[in-house]
């Protein structure tokens, strides 16, 4: 990527993105931009990201929302390429592994169809990895496993190991739309988080974490299958380095009260719809699995 701008979350970091791509679209005299969203993706709570989530959930009561953006559904190539001929359309934003809706993991070429298609119609491609990025699916970025680099990339939670850092990362022509006095942040760039960030990168390097992610995610997924796989209630195991999604029968089990059930038993999970989601430490060790399998046996079956 040319060029870095740091905020204090996910959520600005996108919102830059939002900004440069109606930049973008100035700068190609289209006055009424179109940005092209998923379906149950995730951008943030800001009025611009809460309008380029696909959920409505986390909507209600804020409306009227932005209008700019058009929701389409995920891993279906189809339904961006119906968009082609719109002269409206600047950019398509995707989160590569959908976390919120439950870790909804897209086909293995699904992203550089996109790329593609992006490329040929001149718009930007803008990967929000604010939850897949800093290691989480085993590379530094979720795109890497495609080897494909989008136009603007966005990052934030791991970035800073628990402190507020934001970064929205260009590159080529999306690069050049921001310039000084377009945009800025109060907090953004100090050099307190951005020493942590710097510090966390050489963590990264230093003690072979995506190495740690790698291994433990073939365990888990090993253990899960020979353990877990087989009960009832499963339906399915989604899983992409250390972001976990296990889908379960809602027939045989009632999914809002695990989370509190969980809880009691020190285990701390996300529900969403009938799927368990979650994302556990990088630095997780086998132990720390075989400890995490048996609590989730115990979940489901009692």
């Amino acid at each position: 990527m040319d060029k870095a701008f740091f905020s204090n979350s996910g959520a600005e970091a996108n919102e830059a993105a939002i900004k440069i791509a109606r930049l973008y679209a100035r700068s190609k005299n289209i006055q009424s931009p179109i940005v092209l969203t998923a379906n149950k993706g995730f951008h943030g709570r800001t009025m611009a990201t809460l309008s380029a989530t696909g959920q409505s959930k986390v909507q209600e009561g804020f409306s009227p929302l932005m209008s700019e953006f058009v929701h389409v559904d995920f891993d279906d190539i189809d339904a961006i390429k119906k968009y082609s001929k719109n002269k409206d359309v600047v950019a398509v934003m995707l989160e590569p592994v959908q976390g919120e809706a439950g870790v909804i993991i897209p086909q293995v070429d699904y992203l550089n169809k996109v790329k593609l298609l992006c490329e040929k119609n001149e718009w930007l491609y803008i990967l929000d990895e604010v939850q897949a990025g800093m290691g989480r699916t085993g590379k530094l970025f979720a795109h890497q496993h495609n080897k494909i680099t989008p136009d603007i990339l966005c990052l934030a939670k791991g970035l800073g190991n628990g402190v507020p850092i934001g970064a929205c990362l260009a590159k080529g022509k999306a690069a050049q739309m921001l310039t000084p006095g377009t945009h800025g942040s109060t907090f953004g760039g100090n050099p307190l988080v951005t020493g942590v960030a710097s510090s966390v990168l050489d963590v990264f390097e230093n003690d072979s974490i995506l190495d740690n992610v790698t291994k433990m995610s073939q365990y888990f997924e090993s253990e899960f299958k020979s353990k877990i796989m087989d009960l009832n209630v499963v339906k399915e195991l989604r899983i992409k380095g250390l972001m976990i999604g296990i889908g379960l029968d809602e027939k045989i089990i009632d999914c809002s009260k695990l989370t509190q059930k969980a809880l009691d038993d020190r285990l701390l999970i996300n529900i969403t719809g009938n799927s368990i989601r979650m994302l556990p430490p990088l630095i997780i060790s086998k132990k720390e699995i075989d400890i995490l399998i048996k609590k989730i046996i115990k979940l489901i079956t009692i």
